[in-house]
């Protein structure tokens, strides 16, 4: 589960500036660490169907933010993949 300090802290580390709370770096890094919580989960329940479709949508909505990313600003997804360590 995402706290609000963990929330908070992903927030400082991957923002433009001190009122940046929405960029796509930001959703990037907090929708990964959603992901990764997610799928200790569901290794645990491996027949826990309703998380398992929560995880491709969380999938999908980081993967559009990325291509965002990658249009608009090649030198910070590149930043933002490295810094995450995401396959690409």
């Amino acid at each position: 589960m995402l706290t609000k300090r963990v929330k908070s802290k992903l927030t400082t580390e991957h923002q433009k500036n001190d009122k940046d709370t929405g960029s796509a770096q930001v959703q990037v890094a907090v929708l990964t660490r959603q992901m990764e919580d997610l799928a200790k989960h569901l290794k645990k329940n491996p027949k826990d169907n309703h998380s398992r479709r929560g995880l491709l949508k969380m999938v999908s909505k980081r993967r559009k933010f990325l291509d965002y990313l990658k249009r608009r600003e090649p030198t910070e997804y590149s930043k933002v993949v490295k810094k995450l360590g995401l396959k690409k």
